[in-house]
């Protein structure tokens, strides 16, 4: 027994310390990323050390601006500081330029913006437009650097999990 305790106390300084500073697996509870992402899929998710650069629609898991709310949120990144978004007649505008975009389930049903994006902040969608709770509806539409969680790296689909 006393070989073992090392090995298990290693082993959970190991995990936690994966689990809070380099990547961690969470599951999806809604569908505002459908089509990409299905309801209950798991994701692998990269922590953000302070020098990552995010890019235009990449997917991204972190705290929203939104009053007693404590839930992480995923969403693809839309706005990055200094972006103006709109959208406008179905169709995203970044900068002016419609933004063709095959990943979201339909054309959006309402209109937004136009808005700047501030300094060290960040505007988020879902792919799900119009069944989505995200920037779009939120009375504060940026979501500050310091309430990014991580990039997702990976999509582990439910049916592989689960053999659905």
């Amino acid at each position: 027994m006393k070989e073992w305790i090392p090995v298990l106390a290693l082993a959970l300084i190991l995990s936690l310390t994966i689990r809070s500073y380099v990547a961690e697996a969470m599951e999806v509870p809604s569908g505002s990323m459908l089509p990409t992402i299905q309801i209950h899929d798991r994701l692998v998710v990269e922590k953000l050390p302070w020098d990552v650069k995010l890019s235009f629609q990449d997917i991204v898991v972190f705290y929203p601006p939104v009053a007693n709310e404590d839930k992480r949120y995923v969403k693809r990144l839309i706005g990055l500081p200094g972006d103006t978004i709109e959208v406008k007649d179905g169709m995203l505008y970044r900068n002016g330029a419609a933004v063709d975009e095959p990943y979201i389930m339909e054309p959006m049903q309402y209109t937004f913006g136009p808005v700047e994006v501030p300094e060290e902040h960040y505007l988020f969608l879902g792919d799900n437009r119009n069944d989505s709770y995200d920037s779009h509806m939120w009375d504060t539409p940026f979501v500050s650097r310091d309430a990014l969680v991580g990039k997702v790296l990976f999509d582990i689909p439910t049916h592989l999990l689960y053999g659905e």
